[in-house]
């Protein structure tokens, strides 16, 4: 029987789209484009998956350029998989905010290891997306700021929600990181699918560090209160 571990990975290695994009946009598949980060990935859910229990899946929009689209790991950037994890990273290093808050509350919960044996993290859309911008500088791009891109990865989300459900999510509680535009679609996907019996949104960690970075303290306390309360309840 595979591990928790070995379903996530074998995941990994077969994710990818093959349906079409709007034009301006692209896809990043880090599984694809660095032969690198599969195997680096593939150490991180060794270390904290390698079990078979069950868990309650947390969805976050989809992977940004420096956290989930460098390390292969959702809310994981470079410095993080290294400082918080104890996995050794020899390439660039990438600093994103909303792995620092995450890794913030991982740590109250009670480490890595305490949070990852309840927990896995990935995004309703499991692969991130990038636009041109000004100066024709790539940015990032999210799965819901167009109606076009929405509708191209449908399917690929609803497929990938339940191929992760498979692994041995629970399904009586999903976590929401986004209570704005990524709960709205989360929970009009879920009235169609019944993936989940109840959602529970949190506030993005992106949006706590830019724009309530002195109150985050509060906003530790209350993802941990949302996870423990699940665990415990």
């Amino acid at each position: 029987m595979e591990t928790f571990a070995e379903k996530v990975i074998a995941f990994n290695s077969e994710l990818d789209f093959t349906g079409s994009l709007p034009a301006g946009i692209s896809m990043m598949n880090p599984f694809k484009e660095d032969k690198t980060i599969l195997p680096l990935s593939a150490e991180f859910y060794k270390k904290y998956y390698h079990d078979h229990r069950p868990r309650h899946i947390i969805l976050g929009i989809n992977p940004g350029r420096f956290g989930g689209g460098v390390t292969g790991i959702p809310f994981t950037d470079t410095k993080r998989l290294k400082e918080k994890c104890h996995i050794s990273y020899h390439g660039k290093e990438t600093h994103e905010p909303s792995s620092v808050f995450v890794y913030e509350a991982i740590d109250a919960y009670g480490g890595a290891e305490a949070f990852y044996r309840n927990f896995y993290i990935n995004s309703i859309c499991p692969l991130g997306f990038t636009a041109t911008g000004i100066n024709r500088k790539e940015i990032n791009h999210n799965y819901y700021d167009s109606k076009e891109l929405t509708a191209a990865v449908y399917d690929f989300i609803i497929q990938s929600i339940q191929k992760q459900i498979n692994f041995g999510v629970k399904t009586d509680i999903c976590f929401c990181f986004g209570n704005g535009k990524n709960e709205k679609f989360l929970r009009a996907l879920n009235e169609e699918k019944n993936f989940f019996q109840k959602i529970i949104a949190l506030e993005h960690p992106r949006f706590i560090m830019q724009y309530k970075s002195k109150t985050k303290q509060l906003y530790i306390d209350k993802y941990v209160d949302a996870f423990r309360e699940t665990v415990d309840g």
